[in-house]
């Protein structure tokens, strides 16, 4: 078996936001979010998987917006490389998640909790060894916490995450594991395949399972995201040596 890496674009919306994935995403939110506690009984992805329009992306992101059973918006987002702005951009996302739920004139209390789920390829946080890491709005001396059910930010950074496949006991632990080395499998390991969702996660995955074209797309866009990499790699390299000569 071969499996594709469901960090480039179409693999990750394919996995995660086709409408037969709501299971999928189901398991994989309660483990980011929940902590592996089965909180999320029901959702419906809002924008789902379309291949034509992942055809025409330049960008080095795409976001899956799933509505909750209790009306909250979850905004799931995989980032493969910097980029200007970013924190900007996560805020942004969140803040219009939130706001696009009223039209004018609306009544504020028609809405609706609004999560942020940023996956990160690059670490963002460089002295916090947490992989996992939730953000609230809160007091800044006292710590009170203001909103903490209406606003909420998480940030996935897989480079910290070194645990390898005997050392996988929870599900945000197998989940994680899954989005940074699927393409490094074989075949299914036995602890991966006692989550079902996961085990189905991975037959999307499977190269045997997809089409000529399919394998296609994902190869085209693997390469437009490396190539993507190598820019702003070259730029930050440019950036040093100018900061060097002067």
């Amino acid at each position: 078996m071969k499996f594709v890496s469901p960090k480039i674009d179409y693999a990750f919306k394919k996995i995660f936001g086709s409408q037969q994935s709501q299971d999928i995403l189901i398991s994989f939110l309660n483990a980011i979010i929940y902590g592996g506690k089965k909180i999320i009984q029901s959702l419906t992805i809002a924008n789902p998987f379309n291949p034509a329009q992942l055809l025409s992306l330049k960008d080095t992101y795409l976001d899956i917006k799933a509505v909750l059973v209790d009306g909250s918006i979850v905004v799931i987002e995989m980032q493969v490389a910097r980029m200007a702005g970013f924190n900007k951009r996560v805020a942004y996302n969140l803040a219009k998640a939130y706001a696009n739920q009223l039209e004018t004139g609306e009544d504020y209390l028609l809405l609706n909790p609004a999560i942020a789920v940023t996956i990160t390829d690059f670490i963002v946080f460089d002295n916090n060894e947490n992989i996992i890491n939730k953000f609230v709005f809160q007091q800044e001396t006292k710590k009170i916490k203001f909103l903490e059910k209406e606003l909420q930010l998480f940030f996935v950074e897989l480079p910290k995450f070194k645990k390898n496949l005997s050392e996988l006991h929870s599900l945000s632990d197998k989940w994680i594991y899954f989005l940074k080395s699927a393409s490094r499998l074989d075949e299914i390991p036995e602890n991966l395949r006692e989550v079902s969702e996961i085990e189905k996660a991975l037959n999307i995955a499977n190269k045997i399972n997809m089409t000529a074209e399919e394998l296609d797309i994902v190869e085209r866009r693997g390469i437009a995201m490396q190539d993507e990499r190598g820019r702003i790699t070259y730029a930050e390299q440019q950036g040093e040596q100018r900061g060097e000569q002067k």
